[in-house]
């Protein structure tokens, strides 16, 4: 139990700096890339909170029932965000080459 909580911490964490990131970047591609980065941290976060109550919670069918939807959202949220994370890194890399170029 302790473990899910230090990740699932973790993982907020790592949401509110790549969402902070976001908002402090100017460039198009790498605010994409990082909202994309934002949205596997907080999948992983709904995840682990759904997976935490599946396993460590009170045993009520309601219980049952929302931690199954945190963990099929939480899921789709990750994958969605880690096939946009694939799609975007070479755009941003190349507008970080082109970027430095610039300067």
């Amino acid at each position: 139990m302790f473990v899910l909580v230090v990740l699932i911490a973790i993982l907020f964490a790592f949401y509110l700096f790549y969402k902070t990131k976001y908002f402090r970047s100017n460039r198009l591609v790498e605010k994409k890339w990082l909202a994309a980065k934002s949205n596997i941290a907080l999948g992983l976060f709904v995840f682990l909170f759904g997976v935490n109550h599946l396993l460590f919670i009170s045993d009520t069918a309601l219980t049952y029932l929302v931690a199954s939807l945190f963990i099929i959202y939480g899921a789709g949220f990750s994958w969605i965000g880690y096939k946009k994370y694939n799609h975007y890194l070479p755009f941003a890399i190349e507008e970080a080459k082109n970027f430095e170029l610039q300067k």
